[in-house]
């Protein structure tokens, strides 16, 4: 195997001691002389591997913070007209509304990670001499035509053309070789670890006989799938749809449909990606619209579907997913850092990082420094930003803040914020979650086993799957199965005794005590365990392993059964805690709990209104 895998995280699956002395990696390539925040010309975030996302560096300071540290509020080092706390999609179209209103102003957009673009990471490999591509966070512009008109009419300032990717994103090529999903049953719940192709495609028959459920279980999936079944026979459409949104889909299936306890837990953690819990927690009239990789049965019979995607399909997909968006946004703010005019030709260009935070430039953008406090000054004209840099403090102060960062981090900074808008913050308890990134130098396994995407039942990762076929500009997707191909796995954290957002606290605790050993481990398990019978090695077969680990990932998800009901608009906590404070204003697409790009544009939108109209 070429370039074999040996990288390891700082923490190596411990907890590190936190508190005000504490100092960012960085310090070690910068020295003490924090007047240098411009970054080296070999500076190059993507093209790192091991553990990214929340890496090392990224955020001990922040839970310092949260643990009770403090740094002093030095004098102002310098002025600016706006500062901006949080560098992704957000805070950068933040400071791309804002710009547009007043072109001269100074702006500084201050990020706590070493790369800018929030959860929209790109990843970068080589092998055999070429740069493969993988998206480490925000995937997809999802259903663009449920778009606000002015997350709408961004894209298009940024050049994306929508209709381009039609041309761009082969839908007809896993199709055309005839890949199919398949299912990797544990050998805890069916007595042996077996891969069974074909779900969706096969006749359900076939594919029960081919698994290893029970004859009583096979015989309930199968009648679940093809019984043409109303299994909530006399309600009305409205009635069924009440009674399906206050159980679970798990609720359903055992109590209605009726199925065996082997296909209860198949399906368990079939939305972990989506909606990170367990099915005993989705609403199951939601499963009526998620009809990917062959669907989840017992419904269709019972309130058959009305509308939904429709017509539009989930192609809207850069090769690194929208952290393409990050960068078109940064060429709109700092032209000189990426250079190229058109959104085919930021797939494949370089970004000079040196150019981000240069002195005289009227928008800087300041990585590795974590935001620690905000307050405004005594006579309320301004507010005075204070971040940590390479361990040290440092102040600016604005005429205007917009904090685009985690919501629920906001309480911590701005310490002034009347109380009950802090508990609307603090409410939006963010989830954890992993996208690993697995390079391999071909995917003939796949294409000989005929599968495109692996399910595991119960295992660390929930899912492997080929890349989105899209090419783009100067950039070729692998269509042979000899070609690279960028795998897919994600990994959330899962509690079977802990439900609600303690979950959640308790995931993104695991998350950041986890090895990257770990996650190498189950990566080479999981993958032998699927793509074996073709000859696949993990050993000799992976050319590398990039971890997006995202211990604050998805904004908070409202959805979910726990979630009460809310008398009005007004009433809901993200909605108390997105309100402007004097001259502070609140973006993030926490802001509209919606894990989404729509929703993280227009709160930035928003956000640059409220101070525009102050």
């Amino acid at each position: 195997m070429k370039d074999k895998v040996t990288r390891r995280d700082f923490l190596n699956g411990t907890q590190v001691a936190i508190g005000a002395s504490l100092l960012s990696p960085w310090t070690e390539v910068f020295g003490a002389d924090t007047s240098k925040f411009s970054l080296g010309a070999d500076y190059y975030p993507p093209a790192k591997t091991g553990l990214r996302g929340s890496h090392a560096g990224s955020w001990e300071t922040m839970h310092a913070r949260v643990s009770g540290a403090t740094w002093p509020v030095e004098s102002p080092q310098e002025e600016v007209d706006l500062v901006i706390v949080g560098g992704g999609i957000s805070g950068l179209s933040a400071a791309h509304f804002y710009q547009k209103e007043n072109p001269a102003a100074r702006i500084l957009v201050v990020d706590n990670h070493d790369d800018f673009g929030g959860h929209a990471k790109r990843n970068e490999f080589k092998v055999n001499g070429e740069t493969r591509i993988g998206y480490g966070g925000t995937e997809s512009i999802d259903t663009p035509s449920s778009y606000e008109d002015i997350s709408l009419e961004l894209l298009r300032d940024l050049g994306i053309d929508m209709q381009r990717f039609y041309d761009y994103y082969d839908q007809d090529l896993y199709s055309s070789m005839d890949l199919s999903y398949a299912i990797a049953f544990d050998q805890e719940t069916y007595g042996q670890r077996k891969l069974v192709t074909g779900y969706g495609t096969r006749p359900w028959e076939e594919f029960a006989a081919q698994s290893p459920l029970s004859d009583t279980a096979k015989a309930d999936l199968v009648r679940a799938f093809n019984d043409e079944r109303d299994y909530l026979p006399g309600k009305t459409r409205e009635e069924k749809i009440a009674l399906l949104s206050k159980i679970s889909y798990r609720e359903y299936l055992r109590d209605y449909v009726k199925v065996d306890y082997q296909v209860l837990e198949m399906f368990q953690r079939w939305g972990m990606s989506y909606w990170c819990v367990g099915m005993d927690e989705v609403p199951a009239i939601y499963v009526l619209g998620y009809t990917d990789g062959g669907g989840m049965p017992g419904l269709e019979h019972t309130v058959p579907r009305k509308g939904g995607r429709g017509s539009e399909p989930y192609i809207f997909h850069f090769p690194d997913g929208n952290a393409s968006i990050a960068r078109l946004l940064v060429r709109k703010l700092i032209p000189h850092a990426v250079p190229g005019s058109t959104m085919e030709d930021v797939v494949t260009a370089r970004v000079d990082y040196a150019q981000l935070d240069l002195p005289d430039a009227d928008v800087r953008i300041r990585l590795n420094s974590t935001v620690v406090n905000a307050t405004h000054t005594s006579n309320q004209s301004a507010v005075d930003v204070t971040y940590v840099h390479s361990g040290t403090p440092h102040t600016v102060r604005a005429k205007n803040c917009i904090m685009a960062c985690y919501n629920s981090a906001i309480p911590y900074i701005c310490s002034e914020l009347p109380e009950a808008q802090k508990q609307g913050l603090a409410y939006n308890v963010k989830i954890p979650l992993t996208y690993t990134k697995v390079m391999i130098p071909n995917w003939r396994s796949f294409a000989d086993l005929g599968i495109k995407f692996v399910f595991y039942t119960n295992d660390f990762f929930k899912q492997v799957e080929l890349d989105y076929p899209v090419s783009l500009g100067n950039y070729a997707f692998g269509k042979s199965p000899d070609d690279p191909m960028v795998l897919h796995m994600c990994y959330v954290p899962y509690f079977n005794d802990i439900q609600g957002p303690e979950q959640w606290r308790a995931g993104r605790r695991k998350l950041l005590e986890t090895p990257f050993s770990t996650f190498e481990q189950h990566v080479r398990d999981q993958l032998d365990q699927a793509l074996a019978g073709a000859g696949f090695d993990a050993e000799r077969d992976i050319s590398g392993i990039t971890v997006n680990r995202w211990a604050h990932g998805y904004s908070y998800s409202p959805g979910l059964l726990w979630e009460p009901d809310y008398q009005s608009e007004s009433d809901k906590p993200w909605v108390r805690g997105r309100q402007s404070f004097g001259r502070i204003s609140i973006a993030n697409s926490d802001a509209g709990a919606a894990a989404n790009t729509d929703s993280a544009i227009y709160h930035g939108h928003r956000a640059v209104m409220e101070v525009l109209d102050s």
